[in-house]
């Protein structure tokens, strides 16, 4: 196993835990936490209600079957702004899934795919090692990229999502996939990526980073990064930004000071509420200012 994921990043998405597997392909959402995130720290938990909205699983067509998807919108109306909400390491679980009801609440037609489906479901493993080198690892981001389109597809055909007005963000995991998509996709409007890997070692299905996508960056990237982050060093962030800069992308990146990974993981001890909301509500400005709300 590449070793991209490893000590201290690893370590500070999650501790040690003692690993149970199923060995089968995931047909629905985790419900709940995921359980390597578990405890869950309950006193900052943000929990959105679903008043007023459509929410809940749905499935989406793929090139080879269908993958399972929350979906969250507003209960009224249709053809709504699409955010794509990708998924941390952890797959599409109770964190995820209150984010795409608060997107719901600015008016998006929020969309968090599972990404591991084919993979395996990680939402019964405790230990985050298992996690990266038996189902993380080995996902290919030519699928995922396939699935985030197939996704935006599914949204325009049901009529609940407007492809002339597609976003997409992600955490951690979902964070490096932000970038990616967004020098896949020629009709995306803009993407936040939280704290997402910015460089690593090359695998056969994982095989570039955002570092090595720049100069093809087809919408832009606001990349939201924690100063403390201790998986992902301040020296990738500058190397990112300077690369920004000299292929003359619109793309930003804010970092703010004392966070760490996870800054916006409310359910985490991770969590810093000031840099959360601050990071929030720079990740909706940036979605209408490019015409993604």
């Amino acid at each position: 196993m590449h070793d991209q994921w490893s000590g201290p990043e690893l370590d500070s998405l999650i501790g040690n835990g003692s690993l149970t597997r199923r060995e089968m392909m995931m047909t629905t959402l985790a419900v709940g936490f995921a359980a390597a995130t578990l405890p869950v720290h309950a006193e900052t938990v943000i929990t959105t209600s679903a008043e007023g909205l459509t929410a809940g699983e749905v499935k989406i067509p793929v090139a080879d079957g269908e993958i399972p998807a929350y979906r969250a919108m507003p209960a009224k109306g249709s053809a709504f702004p699409v955010v794509l909400v990708v998924q941390e390491i952890f797959g599409v679980h109770e964190h995820i899934k209150d984010v795409c009801r608060r997107f719901a609440k600015e008016g998006y037609c929020a969309i968090a795919p599972e990404m591991y489906a084919r993979q395996g479901d990680v939402s019964k493993l405790t230990d985050y090692r298992e996690i990266f080198a038996q189902v993380v690892s080995k996902v290919p981001d030519a699928q995922v990229m396939s699935d985030l389109d197939a996704a935006v597809a599914w949204a325009a055909k049901t009529g609940s999502g407007d492809p002339a007005r597609v976003a997409v963000t992600g955490f951690c995991w979902g964070g490096r996939i932000t970038w990616l998509y967004a020098a896949h996709n020629p009709k995306l409007k803009a993407g936040v990526a939280w704290y997402g890997r910015l460089v690593g070692q090359p695998t056969e299905l994982q095989p570039r980073y955002p570092i090595d996508v720049v100069a093809e960056l087809k919408a832009p990237v606001l990349g939201l990064y924690g100063e403390k982050d201790q998986g992902i060093p301040l020296e990738d962030v500058e190397k990112m930004r300077a690369a920004l800069v000299a292929a003359k992308q619109p793309s930003e990146i804010v970092v703010f000071p004392e966070a760490p990974h996870g800054f916006h993981a409310d359910y985490r001890p991770s969590f810093r509420e000031a840099a959360a909301k601050d990071a929030w509500a720079q990740c909706l400005a940036w979605f209408r200012k490019h015409g993604a709300g």
